[in-house]
């Protein structure tokens, strides 16, 4: 889990945030720039349910569904349940408006979902903000950031948008003025042309580890890239997906960062949909020190969203850190679970034995599942469910016969 350890405190990087984002980024709210205001004041904001745009949550023993019919309403629906807004302690300081059609800027922008920024993500259209969103950030009410002028809102790839590469760092260097100057000792990278289910997973990754996303190219280290790592001090490089990076790529990597690959397990998968899914699987167990999820036993928060809707692993990033802090598993198809999945969830199901220390004392397991169900089937999520529940193991079922 990220903790203190992660980062050291080291003074904010000299070029002006501003300067590096100034065709992609806009403050919103009190202080920096647009007047626009989001609630009210204290007590201004009374609202115990979900918008009539967008968030719907479903609930069983032990997965609750958030989301509706498109990515906005997804990321509205998390954003609700996270930051009801009812108390200053259920107030976000600040949230992230992504164009949806920016995907990768969107993918860069979940590590602001990390501790202690904490941002819920967005999404507009354009410069238009869709109803879901913005009944979320009007409930939500921010309180604004200080690092930021006391701005409410951060507007990422709305009216322009840069180089990918260049937004991702950034968007790091964001991280480090709102998080007053501390420098994240690790860094995520992804190639830019890598498929959007397999880089799925880092959102999560970058959300729990405060870990920015960074990316490269088939060709070699984009400038933007390697100053982002010369700014970080070097942190050591976790790559995701790493047969999308050519070895060129990965030598000139080598020689700005420690470069370490999560093993993606895609070897044996015959599509890209059973792929994304294995390599959602191996980062969730994935742990070197004190970087990863390492999610190997019961006891655990999980997001499972559809391999088809790369939109969601930002908009669910902020489950990833705060909550029950949950890695992102992804299903191949709405209607069934992946048997790849299914034999992870085994692996980690929970079990009681003793029966001394019976179900009320055991370790649980609980599902966030993201979108309608033309993402995840009811079926489908029932079938989780029962995955999830903590089951009485007997000694018999434990031990292999002996004949």
């Amino acid at each position: 889990m990220r903790n203190a350890a992660h980062r050291a405190h080291r003074p904010p990087p000299a070029t002006p945030l501003l300067a590096a984002l100034a065709l992609t980024l806009a403050l919103a709210g009190c202080g920096k720039s647009a007047p626009r205001q989001y609630g009210g004041g204290a007590g201004a904001h009374a609202l115990a349910t979900a918008p009539a745009h967008g968030a719907l949550g479903v609930a069983t023993r032990n997965t609750t569904r958030l989301g509706g019919a498109d990515v906005v309403a997804d990321a509205a629906s998390v954003a609700h349940a996270a930051y009801p807004g009812l108390t200053a302690a259920t107030r976000p300081s600040v949230a992230v408006l992504v164009d949806r059609h920016y995907w990768q800027a969107a993918l860069a922008a979940s590590v602001l979902a990390s501790s202690p920024v904490g941002a819920p993500i967005l999404y507009s259209e354009g410069q238009r903000t869709p109803a879901s969103s913005e009944e979320a950030l009007a409930s939500m009410n921010p309180l604004g950031a200080p690092a930021l002028g006391g701005a409410q809102v951060i507007r990422i790839g709305t009216s322009a948008a840069g180089p990918p590469a260049a937004v991702a760092a950034a968007i790091a260097s964001l991280l480090v003025e709102l998080d007053a100057g501390s420098t994240p000792q690790q860094a995520i990278v992804l190639s830019q042309a890598a498929s959007p289910a397999m880089a799925m997973p880092a959102a999560s990754l970058a959300a729990e580890s405060g870990a920015p996303i960074l990316l490269v190219s088939p060709s070699g280290v984009p400038a933007a890239t390697a100053a982002a790592l010369a700014r970080l001090h070097h942190p050591t490089v976790y790559v995701v997906d790493a047969a999308a990076l050519s070895r060129r790529t990965l030598h000139a990597l080598r020689r700005l960062a420690a470069v370490k690959a999560i093993p993606s397990g895609t070897a044996a998968r015959s599509s890209l949909a059973e792929a994304a899914v294995q390599n959602s699987i191996e980062v969730a167990r994935y742990t070197n020190g004190d970087f990863g999820w390492g999610v190997k036993e019961p006891g655990h928060g999980l997001v499972f969203a559809n391999a088809a809707r790369p939109l969601d692993a930002p908009a669910a990033a902020l489950l990833a850190a705060t909550g029950d802090y949950g890695p992102l598993l992804l299903l191949s198809h709405a209607t069934s679970v992946p048997p790849a999945l299914a034999s992870y969830l085994a692996d980690i199901q929970p079990a009681y034995s003793d029966p001394q220390f019976p179900a009320v004392r055991g370790a649980y397991n609980h599902g966030w599942l993201i979108g309608d169900e033309n993402a995840i089937s009811a079926l489908t999520q029932a079938e989780i469910d029962s995955m999830l529940e903590i089951v009485a193991r007997t000694q018999a079922s434990e031990e292999p016969e002996v004949e």
